[in-house]
């Protein structure tokens, strides 16, 4: 790993269909742990975060998803891309980097039924 590390946001999705979502940025990120790793740690830092509103600390995220990464073409969803579960949801067996991510890569978090659900009918709330 760089000494530095990578750049990595992290959108918390706690519903698609009223589109609320809060990013968090983490900084110095080994792109050599693997998913599993860094899923523990996100789920371990989320609850202590302050300026978090509490819903978004106890959530259930057990997914994540690569939404946008650095000089590639960006989604026109606005919380999560319904397109490509195969190449952009992170496997956990995989390190981050195998996985397809990079410094300045956005990544979702959110719980896998919840996607599922709303992939199956994705109607917005407003």
């Amino acid at each position: 790993m760089s000494a530095e590390g990578s750049t990595i946001t992290v959108r918390l999705v706690r519903s698609f269909e009223h589109r609320n979502f809060r990013p968090v940025v983490y900084h110095g990120v080994d792109l050599d742990q693997t998913v599993k790793q860094f899923i523990a740690f996100v789920q371990k830092d989320v609850p202590s975060r302050t300026g978090l509103p509490p819903p978004f600390k106890t959530y259930k995220y057990d997914t994540m998803k690569i939404i946008h990464q650095a000089h590639k073409s960006k989604t026109g969803d606005l919380v999560v891309s319904l397109e490509d579960d195969d190449k952009l949801i992170l496997r956990e067996d995989r390190t981050l980097k195998a996985a397809g991510v990079a410094n300045e890569t956005e990544l979702a978090f959110f719980c896998e039924e919840d996607y599922r659900n709303y992939k199956a009918n994705p109607v917005s709330a407003w």
